[in-house]
């Protein structure tokens, strides 16, 4: 790795010579494609911000200086600086975390990876250190999506209230989160990212020519230096340019800043962390910046990827059409036959399959940014002005709009579908990413009805109900590519009875929840006795016909991919204690635990959720009957 070897923590850093620098840079750019490409992970981000994190251990003293990263999968180049060097095993299990990680590092402080947090646990540390009276500084990172969301404002807020909390803030602006940053906020930002280059530069000049007026007078002109330049907060104002939103929050600017240049971002950020007070470092950066297929073709193909040839960035194995593929062409073939459809995304547009409904119908697509609680309500407004939005998030950003799911749409029954791609246990993006969440926390809340698919054939079928029912709808689907379809062998009602033995027995009654309907059939064909599987299609409310069935069973066994304490499998056992039936009930699923980052098999082994553990679950019961 030549240069990068010799980097063991940001004293090594700090510790280079400025003509290193870009030979460092490079050498780290060449590092992240070569063993991303072998692993997969978050490329684009971090090839935006080499030089940034570069200056940004040359200036601030981490871990004294607190740094946290909004969001977390730009911290790659931060993981190099601070001494981890071993991608071999990126993302992948006992590999380093593709977000910070406490466990690995103590210059790693916020591991989840959600968005716009960043400013309010930086304002937290930086009351902490005020509190404290030690010369510290908090440092948020923060990408300009991020700043879309409201959570960001809520602390912008609170922090504008102290012209003395020591807290700095790196506005990483390269116009993008998954896509091009939306919004009226970003448009004033863009706005100053624009400003004439020569303004900057007047406004370095008027200080320095203040500063050395102010030292002359005081008989220190043999000491003028930036460093005691930016020690002498009174007439800095001619520095920081007015930006509008921060200024008129009363919070310094900084800004803008070549991103890609360290000596522009060092000279900015000392005198951030001189001024004492927050002040705001704009950087503009570049997605991608120096990745050829990046640079060449759009960037954000590259914010994510799996396992690419490095050389063109192309993926090794072709992605298998998968479940967002299928929504994407089912809600175009919908929204053809129904116009009052209207998608919402919250800053995530391709990832969660609502490109092709935007390129059909530009006007009924509503990319809200990062900003999932106004996306929920917004839909619920939507619905009353006689519109069905269809609102497409990862399940792991659903929790974050749980007050609005609740108190907004379903208090008022209100006709919006919520489509949660990446559900269950993603596995390699850990704990923050797994969509354990939204069963347990959709079985709360009355009248809210969840389908889970099984196959591709049902999630057509379940979107097309979704949409045409005037209350609120979930329906969940995991990452990745789609199983082998498994055809319906009769129907109870509304069940999908999928695989069945007869005998003289009352039958084991084995219902599997989406996907894992396939696990429930592979344990099925390993029992002697009669069962009979179910694919109950709609999850939540339990279904009548459901309860019925189970009463009649030897034994009833459930598998959810998702949060078993308050999911849909204890649901079932709550109604068939209400309806006084006895029948010994066994639900699987992910326990009450946070999950460290493995692959999905992985994961599902550990938790007990292979068709092995079904049948352990079968014989514990028949045994203790």
């Amino acid at each position: 790795m030549g240069m990068l070897n010799s980097i063991n923590g940001p004293q090594d850093v700090k510790s280079l010579k400025p003509h290193q620098l870009p030979a460092l840079a490079a050498e780290i750019r060449s590092f992240l494609v070569t063993n991303v490409a072998r692993t997969g992970g978050h490329l684009g981000p971090n090839l935006g911000v080499v030089e940034l994190t570069i200056a940004l251990h040359r200036v601030f003293d981490s871990p004294r200086d607190v740094l946290v990263f909004d969001t977390g999968h730009q911290s790659y180049v931060h993981k190099l600086l601070t001494g981890r060097h071993d991608f071999q095993e990126l993302r992948h299990e006992n590999g380093l975390s593709g977000y910070p990680s406490r466990k690995e590092s103590e210059h790693d402080v916020v591991e989840n990876s959600h968005a716009s947090t960043a400013l309010s646990w930086a304002d937290g540390i930086a009351r902490g250190m005020q509190l404290s009276g030690q010369d510290q500084r908090a440092v948020a990172i923060i990408g300009d999506g991020a700043m879309t969301g409201g959570m960001a404002w809520e602390a912008l807020n609170n922090i504008a209230e102290d012209p003395d909390r020591p807290l700095v803030i790196i506005l990483n602006d390269n116009g993008r989160s998954y896509a091009p940053t939306v919004g009226g906020i970003v448009r004033r930002i863009d706005a100053v990212r624009k400003m004439d280059a020569m303004r900057v530069n007047r406004s370095y000049e008027r200080a320095l020519d203040w500063g050395k007026r102010t030292l002359q007078n005081s008989g220190l002109a043999g000491q003028l230096t930036y460093e005691a330049l930016h020690g002498l907060k009174r007439g800095m104002k001619d520095v920081f340019i007015d930006a509008g939103i921060f200024d008129s929050l009363g919070i310094k600017y900084l800004g803008p800043v070549d991103g890609h240049d360290i000596s522009q971002l060092e000279e900015a950020f000392s005198m951030a962390r001189k001024y004492g007070g927050p002040v705001v470092v704009h950087c503009i950066t570049e997605k991608g910046r120096g990745y050829k297929p990046a640079e060449e073709h759009e960037a954000d193909r590259f914010h994510a990827v799996g396992v690419i040839h490095p050389e063109t960035g192309l993926p090794v194995e072709p992605s298998r059409f998968g479940w967002t593929a299928v929504f994407a062409e089912e809600i175009v073939s919908l929204a053809k036959e129904n116009p009052q459809i209207v998608g919402v995304t919250a800053a995530m547009m391709q990832p969660v399959g609502l490109g092709p409904l935007k390129k059909e119908f530009p006007e009924r697509v509503i990319d809200v940014g990062i900003a999932e609680q106004h996306a929920l309500t917004m839909a619920a407004g939507l619905s009353h002005a006689g519109f069905h939005p269809v609102v497409a998030l990862y399940a792991t950003f659903m929790n974050r709009a749980y007050d609005q799911l609740l108190m907004d749409v379903a208090l008022h029954g209100e006709a919006v579908t919520i489509c949660l791609d990446r559900c269950g246990v993603t596995g390699d993006d850990g704990a923050s990413h797994n969509g354990m969440w939204d069963l347990a926390i959709a079985s709360m809340i009355p009248g809210l009805q969840v389908a889970i698919p099984r196959d591709e054939t049902r999630m057509r079928e379940l979107l097309q109900e979704a949409v045409a029912i005037s209350a609120p709808t979930i329906i969940r689907y995991p990452k990745g590519s789609l199983p082998q379809e498994l055809p319906t062998l009769r129907q109870i009602g509304k069940l999908d009875v999928v695989y069945e033995t007869t005998g003289d027995e009352a039958p084991i009654v084995l219902i599997g929840y989406g996907p894992l309907v396939h696990t429930m059939v592979d344990a099925a064909r390993q029992l002697e006795e009669p069962v009979i599987v179910i694919d109950p299609r709609w999850a939540l409310p339990t279904h009548e016909d459901l309860i019925a069935t189970c009463c009649q069973a030897r034994c009833v066994i459930t598998l959810e991919d998702g949060l078993v304490n308050g999911g849909v499998g204890v649901s079932l056992q709550q109604a068939l204690n209400e309806a006084n039936c006895a029948v010994p009930i066994v639900a699987l699923g992910i326990g009450h635990q946070f999950l460290p980052h493995a692959s999905r098999q992985s994961v599902l082994i550990r938790q007990h959720m292979t068709a092995e553990d079904v049948l352990d679950a079968v014989r514990t019961r028949l045994a203790n009957k």
